[in-house]
């Protein structure tokens, strides 16, 4: 390599992590080959956000992933439901700022509850599937407090229900 060559790889390796910084969710979302589904109504009377000054509360979203981790799923099934949950999450999100992701702040907290056998004790690495998106699509911003806890059901028995709490910038 000449000293041309050099001093460009240079430039780029310095310059990437900035540039992948500068990238808006929406952004990242594309790049990651998301496609945000639309948000569906409620399956109660209640909403699936509500919004109190600049913090932002969610309902519990769930994947069209069933059963109990432990038993009828694996921890790598469970870490995609979670995963796919962070997807309609998203999606919520979205509608919630006005269509602008960018419009989020921080996380602050995130309670992953797994439908799981028993005995199972890997809810954490179930529940880093959300967390890992979140990580992905918002930087550090997209870290967060988290509770991830097993429970014996849940609601039409999903595989794992996530509630979130974000806030909004000024």
């Amino acid at each position: 390599m000449n000293l041309k060559q050099i001093l460009v790889a240079l430039a780029i390796s310095f310059c990437l992590p900035f540039i992948a910084q500068a990238q808006s969710p929406e952004e990242k979302i594309k790049a990651l080959g998301l496609e945000l589904p639309e948000v569906g109504t409620p399956m109660g009377t209640y909403v699936k956000w509500r919004q109190v000054g600049n913090t932002l509360y969610l309902a519990g979203n769930g994947p069209d992933v069933f059963g109990k981790v432990g038993a009828d799923l694996t921890v790598e099934e469970g870490y995609q439901a979670a995963r796919e949950t962070g997807i309609e999450i998203l999606a919520v999100l979205k509608a919630a700022t006005g269509g602008d992701l960018s419009r989020i702040k921080q996380f602050v907290k995130v309670l992953g509850m797994v439908n799981s056998a028993p005995d199972f004790t890997k809810h954490p690495a179930v529940i880093n599937g959300f967390s890992d998106l979140m990580v992905e699509v918002f930087g550090e911003a997209g870290k967060h407090a988290r509770s991830a806890v097993g429970v014996a059901a849940l609601p039409n028995d999903i595989a794992v229900e996530i509630e979130v709490i974000v806030e909004l910038k000024d």
